[in-house]
C-alpha cells in the first residue's frame, strides 16, 4: 500500500512540475516574441527618425527655388513637428504616416520643377530619402511579421492562457494610410 501511495504522490509531483515547466516555456516563448516585437518597433523609428532629420535639408534645398508652393512646404513643417511632439510609438507611427503624405506631395513638386530637381543637393538628398523610405518600407514589414507571430502565439492554446494570466496584449499592425494607393494631386498652376 505505501508503494502505491508512493507512485501515486510521484505522479502527482511530476504533473505539477511538467505543468510548471509548461508554464514557464510558454511565458519565456511569450516573452521572446514580444521582444522581438519591440525590438522591430524599435529599428522601425530609427528608419523614421532618419528620414525626419532628412527632412530640414530636403526642404531648405527646395524652399528658395519653389517659395510659390509654400503651402506644401508648411503641411511638411507641420508634419515633422507632429513627429517630433509624439510621446508614444503608435503616435510616432501615425505623425510618420502624415508625415509620408506631405513628403510624397513635397517629391511630385521636385520632379515637376527641372530647375530645382537638378540642383545636386536635391538630387542628392532624393536619392538618400529613397534610400530611408526603402529602409522604412523593410522595417514595416518585419516589425508586421514579428507583431504577427507574437499576436498568433498569445491567441494559441496553451499560451493564450498564459498571455492571459501574465497581461500579454495584442500588437497593433502598421497599415497604410488611407488613400495611400493614390499619387498625391499637385496643382503646379494655382492661377489658372
Amino acid at each position: 500500500m505505501n508503494s502505491r501511495v508512493g507512485i501515486i504522490i510521484g505522479s502527482v509531483v511530476g504533473v505539477i512540475v511538467l505543468f510548471i515547466v509548461s508554464i514557464v516555456g510558454a511565458y519565456n516563448g511569450l516573452v521572446d516574441r514580444e521582444t522581438r516585437v519591440d525590438q522591430s518597433v524599435a529599428d522601425l523609428e530609427v528608419q523614421l527618425q532618419r528620414r525626419f532629420d532628412l527632412i530640414p535639408n530636403l526642404v531648405s534645398a527646395v524652399e528658395g527655388a519653389l517659395e510659390q508652393e509654400r503651402d506644401i512646404i508648411d503641411s511638411v513643417t507641420e508634419a515633422r513637428t507632429r513627429y517630433a511632439g509624439a510621446t508614444s510609438s503608435n503616435d510616432r507611427l501615425d505623425a510618420a504616416a502624415n508625415l509620408e503624405g506631405a513628403l510624397s506631395r513635397l517629391l511630385v513638386v521636385v520632379e515637376n520643377y527641372p530647375q530645382v530637381a537638378s540642383l545636386q543637393n536635391v538630387r542628392d538628398l532624393q536619392v538618400q530619402l529613397e534610400g530611408t523610405e526603402n529602409r522604412v518600407a523593410q522595417a514595416r514589414r518585419t516589425y508586421n511579421e514579428s507583431a504577427s507571430e507574437f499576436n498568433r502565439s498569445i491567441r494559441r492554446f496553451p499560451r493564450a492562457i498564459v498571455a492571459s494570466m501574465f497581461g500579454f496584449e495584442k500588437r497593433d499592425l502598421f497599415e497604410a494610410q488611407s488613400g495611400a494607393d493614390q499619387a498625391p494631386d499637385v496643382d503646379l498652376n494655382p492661377d489658372e
